[in-house]
């Protein structure tokens, strides 16, 4: 299964970035420069998700991009990832 969620990612002076998921509280990411903070923002995302299924709670409902500002030096990026669901399923 496929699940994406928007997040905010704000660039830093001395190029690195960092940046949290609005809808998935508590779930932040960072890197030295855009690449390493996608890969961060993949993991953050993936392993988050992870626990809140293996504790059975629901996914959060997507922000609406209009419904959170951005600053100057912040951006939008969609982070897909995806998640194996094998419990209950015979192989």
């Amino acid at each position: 299964m496929t699940i994406t969620y928007p997040a905010v990612f704000t660039k830093h002076e001395d190029g690195s970035y960092d940046g949290y998921f609005p809808d998935l509280d508590g779930c932040v990411f960072s890197g030295k420069d855009i690449d390493e903070a996608i890969n961060s923002a993949i993991e953050e995302e993936k392993n988050w998700i992870a626990v809140e299924l293996e504790d059975d709670n629901g996914l959060p409902y997507v922000t609406d991009r209009e419904d959170v500002e951005l600053a100057e030096n912040q951006f939008w990026r969609d982070i897909a990832v995806i998640v194996h669901m094998t419990e209950g399923w015979d192989e």
